[in-house]
């Protein structure tokens, strides 16, 4: 089949549902349901942006199996300049949806690749790890992910909860595969995927005694027993008065295993605690490290933009506070511009050939931008003020009685009020509103807690040999005696 268009997608998920249930209400179908449709739509327009004919070049390659044209986000890089095609891939994709879809489906690609690459880590089921691999890059599909444990007792390992299957678990083997049940969280995306890679990633290390949580396989969405619950959607109606939400509400959820059957083809790890407490080899980050710096560049691309507009319309652009609390977040943008190009440029072939980004650069971003995203937002509230609050209701109010009202007192220094409203409220979408806080919660815990990815990444693991050999070099130099 080979890289898909929008309409591949929507037929496709219209045929195969998840079992999503939103509050007591099951989802039949998710491409037409008002809360989840627009998610869809926009998702459509990313398939659809592979085909433009400017854009084609770096959307899309050869596969090497079929000769069909595959997405780039499955490209396994063979040089630093197939690197610079995935990001521009990925940077076509984040603009597409302004940066505000953590979960599009090139990161996940992202993340398979990887596991391709370092498949043989999976020792007896390597093979399953590369035949899916290429089975997803053959027919185009869109994978969610699962990993965390649902918060019910975090302070006992999985053996000890009540339940023995209160998180996701082994249940017994058959002739066709494994049966599982518990459940696992957060399945962003995962009313509008077509299938689900379930990994474990736990705040302790398994023991022994959890070897029946040690697994990780895949399944697609409408597998029977598998059923979602997901939050409150944000998603609302009228593009005007919610720019964001009515277009880009990633719906996250709980993915509930219910006596599921996943094939022996399926399993990538069972029950192996060692490569659980290991999969951090896989090096996965160096790929999805990529894709989330380049998105969250273009979020905040957006954001700088939309205060610059929004202090242009008030002339509060003047004042050096402003001026300065703007140049932080165009400050945050180059520092990830130049974290993506150096983990591009600094990356070496691994022997095979292959080239996989640097990933200390962009683990300097992802452990940064879970900080710097809740201030940018803050940077937004201080800077916009009483103007994030006070914007008419919705739209309709400019064909109501006090339309004059509205635009006489709701103008900017030279826009009409139509155009100051229209970007405020995009403001508002970002910095007050319920979809805004989901963003900033999205971006501190999307890769994990953030105080241990910076103990770990920044210091446990960190090369600190060039910092120790400064120190050393200079204190080489003089003793107890030594003068100037």
């Amino acid at each position: 089949m080979g890289a898909r268009k929008g309409r591949d997608y929507i037929e496709r998920l219209k045929n195969y549902p998840p079992e999503t249930w939103i509050g007591n209400e099951k989802i039949t179908d998710p491409t037409t349901h008002p809360l989840v449709a627009p998610a869809v739509k926009s998702i459509a327009r990313l398939y659809d942006s592979q085909w433009e004919t400017d854009k084609k070049e770096h959307m899309l390659f050869k596969s090497p199996k079929t000769g069909d044209l595959v997405g780039s986000s499955f490209l396994v890089p063979k040089s630093k300049d197939d690197l610079a095609k995935r990001r521009k891939m990925h940077q076509v994709w984040a603009e597409e949806t302004y940066g505000m879809m953590g979960r599009s489906t090139d990161f996940m690609s992202a993340m398979m690749t990887a596991w391709y690459i370092n498949s043989d880590f999976f020792g007896k089921y390597a093979d399953h790890v590369r035949n899916y691999f290429e089975y997803i890059r053959e027919n185009d599909l869109y994978l969610t992910h699962v990993l965390i444990d649902p918060q019910v007792n975090r302070g006992k390992a999985p053996s000890e909860q009540p339940d023995e299957f209160t998180y996701l678990g082994v249940v017994r083997e058959t002739d066709k595969g494994i049966i599982v049940r518990g459940a696992k969280m957060l399945a962003t995306a995962g009313p509008y995927a077509d299938e689900m890679l379930v990994w474990p990633f736990h705040l302790r290390k398994p023991t022994e005694k959890d070897y029946k949580y040690a697994i990780s396989f895949a399944l697609p969405m409408n597998t029977p027993g598998v059923r979602l619950i997901a939050r409150e959607p944000f998603t609302r109606d009228s593009v005007y008065d919610h720019p964001l939400a009515s277009q880009f509400d990633e719906l996250d959820g709980v993915v509930v295993f219910d006596d599921v059957l996943v094939p022996w083809e399926r399993v990538f790890i069972y029950q192996d605690v060692e490569r659980v407490n290991t999969v951090w080899k896989l090096n996965s980050n160096a790929f999805t490290g990529h894709q989330t710096s380049i998105r969250l560049q273009t979020k905040l691309q957006l954001i700088a933009g939309t205060v610059i507009k929004a202090t242009e319309m008030v002339n509060t652009n003047q004042f050096p506070h402003v001026q300065d609390m703007m140049g932080e977040i165009t400050t945050y943008i180059e520092l990830i511009r130049a974290a993506v190009l150096a983990s591009e440029m600094t990356s070496e072939p691994n022997q095979d050939g292959i080239y996989m980004p640097n990933v200390t650069p962009l683990y300097a971003i992802r452990n940064s931008g879970n900080r710097w995203y809740p201030r940018v937002r803050e940077i937004v509230q201080l800077i916009l003020a009483g103007g994030l609050m006070y914007q008419p209701s919705n739209a309709d109010v400019f064909n109501s009685p006090i339309a004059a009202d509205i635009r006489k007192y709701y103008r900017g220094a030279e826009v009409s009020a139509d155009d100051k409203v229209k970007l405020f409220k995009l403001a508002a979408d970002i910095a007050v509103s319920d979809f805004g806080s989901r963003h900033e919660l999205y971006e501190r815990f999307y890769a994990g807690d953030p105080m241990f990815l910076r103990i770990q990444t920044q210091y446990s693991a960190y090369d600190k040999s060039q910092c120790l050999a400064l120190v050393d070099k200079l204190l080489s130099k003089y003793g107890i005696s030594e003068k100037v």
